[in-house]
């Protein structure tokens, strides 16, 4: 699957409800939930909520079929630090971010700026 189609999932996600742990549009997503869907890949279940842990999140994307990606690509999955001690992952629109806020309760695409510093950056192989 392209990056193309990777964003077109996500971009089709806007408006889904924020839901911690959701994993389904009906459902509703976390950020976890929304990048693995619009991945198509299946996400861990039981990860902490609040963590600091980029090499576990590395090793999940790498396990999935994600590699690490230089510069910047739509599609990408870029995983934030977001605040101290916290992480968050969204899907790059080339332009800005597709990612569940909490804050809003819903799946947004957000403009560039980016809203963090990005800490990784994974595609598919096939990209």
């Amino acid at each position: 699957m392209s990056g193309d189609l990777v964003l077109a999932r996500a971009r089709a996600a806007i408006g889904t409800r924020f839901r911690p742990r959701g994993r389904t549009p009906e459902s509703g997503f976390d950020c976890v939930g929304l990048a693995g869907w619009a991945h198509r890949r299946a996400v861990p279940a039981g990860y902490a909520m609040r963590s600091a842990d980029a090499a576990r999140v590395a090793a999940v994307a790498e396990a999935a079929g994600l590699v690490p990606a230089e510069g910047r690509r739509a599609g990408d999955l870029v995983l934030l630090a977001s605040g101290a001690g916290q992480m968050h992952l969204g899907i790059d629109s080339g332009t800005g971010l597709v990612h569940a806020d909490a804050m809003l309760r819903r799946v947004v695409e957000r403009p560039d700026p980016l809203p963090w510093p990005v800490i990784g950056r994974w595609r598919r192989k096939e990209d």
